[in-house]
């Protein structure tokens, strides 16, 4: 059976919903986007993936193969079955918004992940009341030994995957990051199409 790949539009979103079991594969297709990833129970939509408990949960603020991603319920949400990326990824920094943009000197409205996530979950029926800070699959937020953070161009190459495993029944959203301002999206700040793929 082939394979169906969905895509992810450059700076937009795009929205999943996956039985507990199936496996979603998100594609680095370019290598320098980054994509922001949430999860929310479909029995509960006030129960999502927090990246706040699942850096204590794992001990660590990058996932590796086979770790958990874990609710704010601290119930298992995803796991990360496969990564064929050097595995950097970000659980630290919040969905760019229209107030990031207005700090960097944006004119006018500026497209962003937290609004992403809003049209999104609306579109799907849900009803959410805040923004979760999301998994950023391929951000290079670099924690330096002073404590200071300072946001590289993703180490990921063009073609790498992550694949995710859903524990729960979810509605997954997926954002390819619209940041074109710094190079969270490669050096020349060129936000990308991304694709995802539901294996069964």
């Amino acid at each position: 059976m082939t394979e169906e790949i969905m895509l992810i539009p450059a700076g937009d979103s795009a929205t999943q919903r996956l039985g507990a079991g199936q496996q979603i594969k998100v594609i680095n297709t370019a290598g320098t986007q980054v994509v922001d990833c949430w999860a929310f129970s479909l029995a509960d939509a006030a129960e999502f993936m927090s990246m706040e408990h699942t850096r204590v949960e794992i001990g660590r603020v990058s996932p590796r193969t086979g770790d958990q991603l874990y609710t704010n319920r601290r119930r298992p949400a995803l796991t990360l079955a496969a990564d064929t990326s050097p595995g950097v990824h970000d659980t630290t920094l919040a969905a760019c918004d229209v107030y990031r943009y207005e700090r960097l000197g944006a004119q006018g409205y500026h497209k962003n992940c937290a609004d992403n996530l809003r049209h999104a979950v609306v579109a799907a029926g849900l009803d959410v009341a805040s923004t979760p800070c999301p998994l950023n699959i391929w951000e290079n937020a670099k924690i330096q030994p002073d404590g200071t953070q300072v946001i590289a161009p993703p180490v990921s190459a063009a073609g790498d995957y992550v694949v995710l495993r859903a524990e729960l029944d979810l509605l997954i959203v997926l954002s390819a990051c619209p940041q074109d301002m710094v190079p969270t999206n490669g050096a020349d700040a060129t936000p990308r199409d991304a694709h995802f793929v539901v294996l069964t």
